[in-house]
């Protein structure tokens, strides 16, 4: 019998599994909230005394959206000009950094995809990062814990906090909600998701999410690559979460004409 589940329900239940199973120790012991063991992409440098770029905010206000559709309450943001959802191919880091399949994300069985990197406030030009910030540094594992859905660690999450979400104007439990928010309102088609290990196009891929999502364009999202595979798609959002043209994230997009994308496992 064909499968007539759509996508985003789909997506909802493997992500919905990934979440319990990674709270389940968290629920046993205390969770740690170390450093993530790979690089931060775009925004690179783990080490070294937390630091405010130099960059401001452009004068002007940002490129109006093509396909203004707010979801509701959402929390706006300050002191930057535009987001950008970093969204992870998790097979790819497993590769890289747990291939024996140690951690949650990485495990045999557990078929995690797409996972949320970040949401990165950015401006123009350059980005802002580690911001001074009333918040405290360490996200609170109940705070953090109904998150494990779309960010497979509370590491990461303590970390992205720091990093990016202390520069978004936002309090720890707003720009959480607002990264998921983010994340609900990417469509990922199938043809992006369910990756059997074969060949594929950068632009393929950014064809199939601009035809899934009314008002994304290929101006405003950038599909990177490392050693010849899938790593990350990013996706530039206004505060409000309309989609919005990046160039300067577009020009940083894989310029490989295939690239491969590892299945989930």
């Amino acid at each position: 019998m064909t499968d007539q589940t759509s996508p985003s329900r789909r997506r909802a239940a493997r992500l919905a599994a990934f979440a319990l199973a990674a709270a389940l120790p968290l629920a046993l012991a205390g969770c740690s909230d170390e450093q993530p063991r790979s690089g931060d992409g775009k925004a690179s440098g783990q080490g070294g005394a937390p630091a405010v770029t130099t960059p401001q905010p452009s004068a002007g206000g940002q490129r109006p959206a093509s396909s203004p559709v707010r979801p509701a309450s959402v929390p706006i943001g300050h002191g930057f000009d535009f987001y950008v959802l970093s969204l992870s191919w998790s097979p790819t880091w497993c590769m890289d950094n747990d291939s024996s399949g140690n951690g949650e994300q990485c495990r045999t069985g557990r078929r995690a995809g797409f996972i949320v990197h970040g949401l990165w406030p950015q401006f123009e030009r350059g980005h802002p990062e580690f911001c001074r910030s009333r918040e405290p540094d360490r996200v609170p594992a109940a705070l953090g814990r109904a998150y494990l859905d779309i960010i497979p660690s509370m590491g990461l999450i303590g970390h992205q906090w720091r990093k990016h979400g202390s520069c978004s104007g936002l309090t720890q439990r707003d720009y959480l909600a607002v990264t998921r928010a983010a994340f609900e309102r990417v469509e990922l088609p199938d043809a992006v998701e369910d990756a059997d290990g074969g060949r594929t196009g950068p632009a393929e891929i950014e064809a199939a999410l601009v035809a899934a999502n009314p008002g994304l364009s290929a101006r405003g999202l950038a599909v990177t690559c490392d050693g010849g595979r899938l790593e990350e798609i990013r996706i530039c959002l206004t505060p409000d979460l309309n989609f919005r043209d990046c160039p300067e994230v577009d020009r940083a997009a894989c310029r490989a004409n295939t690239i491969t994308q590892p299945p989930v496992r």
